[in-house]
């Protein structure tokens, strides 16, 4: 008789006649460079410099009263806050 410790081996009685063991692949989660943090900041961003430039191409083609761009995520002077307060909700202007 011999010790599994890793439990990889099959069985152990050589007249066993049964089915061996199905192998599953193991799953792997891929790694991505930025975290879902940067990620999400990085989409604000994105949206942000192209409503600023649907903006000025709408001031450009004399659109009547076109909407100004709000406040930039990025502008951290509109978001201060107490320390014992939560951050202020970024609201998109365009929604």
């Amino acid at each position: 008789m011999k010790i599994d410790t890793q439990g990889m081996s099959g069985p152990v009685d050589p007249n066993y006649k049964g089915k061996a063991q199905e192998h599953k692949p193991m799953m792997i989660q891929p790694h991505r460079l930025m975290t879902p943090e940067y990620v999400k900041e990085m989409k604000i961003l994105i949206n942000e410099v192209l409503n600023e430039r649907e903006y000025q191409r709408k001031l450009r083609m004399a659109y009547d009263d076109p909407t100004p761009p709000g406040i930039s995520y990025f502008d951290t002077e509109h978001f201060q806050h107490p320390i014992d307060e939560p951050e202020p909700p970024y609201e998109d202007w365009s929604r």
